[in-house]
């Protein structure tokens, strides 16, 4: 068979985990925290007809003669670009300005998930919790509550939560806890907004657990959520990019079969 139609093959597929990754992108266009996803490409194996020989005195050099079999994935990057901050007025929706995330825990015993967005309820007995739920975690990695009689409360930059409580005096010591990983891009996405740290993510001196204003880490802003940090105008430039390149790779595998159809039709 003509090499150039498995070219074209592996071409179709890979253009088409490109569209797979831009429509979930642009999906998510308005999804609080969200984080992009990139798409690379890498070459397949070349076959060599003809290897590269040196010069020797009477001959010059040869370079070798190879054709590519075609092009695969390299990578689907995901992309920890800050968002923009909309401001929303709600003390709860807290926005991180820098690369902290924030720290989520389940039930006793369910590990802690990671994340970006900050759209934040309380619950019926005071605790702090996202929209499925789980804890937002403080400095010791304990859930934090606030007393359903306060008559106020507030978060500093800092991360500081603190409360007038029903006797008008102030209450709260408890810090909001961030976690900084030397290779965000290794987290794994769970779904729900949600992250999950691996074993590329950064472990040991490569995950820092810290509060707000700590090195590198950022501060928060109350009353802000962090926008997805998809760019529309680029998105639709790769999808028309994307597209052009799944056309291609559909004629270079129609051309391929006209040839085969006049080998075939050589002898009648």
């Amino acid at each position: 068979m003509i090499r150039s139609m498995y070219s074209g093959i592996s071409g179709l597929k890979n253009f088409q985990t490109k569209l797979d990754v831009i429509g979930n992108n642009i999906a998510n266009v308005n999804t609080y925290g969200f984080k992009k996803g990139r798409t690379v490409f890498k070459d397949l194996i070349s076959q060599t007809t003809s290897g590269a020989s040196a010069a020797s005195g009477l001959r010059g050099g040869v370079n070798a003669k190879q054709v590519g079999l075609g092009s695969q994935l390299a990578s689907i990057d995901t992309i920890h670009t800050g968002g923009s901050l909309q401001s929303t007025g709600n003390t709860l929706d807290l926005g991180i300005s820098g690369d902290g995330f924030f720290n989520l825990g389940g039930p006793l015993g369910q590990e802690t998930l990671y994340t970006r967005a900050g759209n934040f309820f309380m619950d019926s007995i005071g605790d702090i919790v996202s929209s499925d739920g789980r804890y937002l975690l403080d400095s010791a990695g304990v859930k934090i509550n606030i007393p359903t009689d306060s008559q106020s409360m507030s978060i500093g930059q800092d991360g500081t939560v603190k409360f007038v409580k029903a006797d008008g005096t102030l209450g709260g010591t408890q810090i909001i806890r961030l976690t900084k990983f030397s290779n965000p891009g290794g987290l794994e996405k769970v779904g729900g907004n949600y992250f999950r740290e691996t074993a590329n993510s950064g472990t040991g001196n490569g995950k820092i657990n810290g509060v707000p204003t700590g090195p590198g880490i950022g501060s928060l802003e109350s009353g802000f959520l962090e926008m997805s940090n998809v760019d529309l105008s680029e998105e639709f430039t790769d999808m028309i990019v994307a597209q052009r390149g799944f056309q291609a790779n559909t004629r270079i595998i129609t051309t391929s079969d006209s040839i085969l159809e006049e080998l075939i039709n050589l002898k009648r």
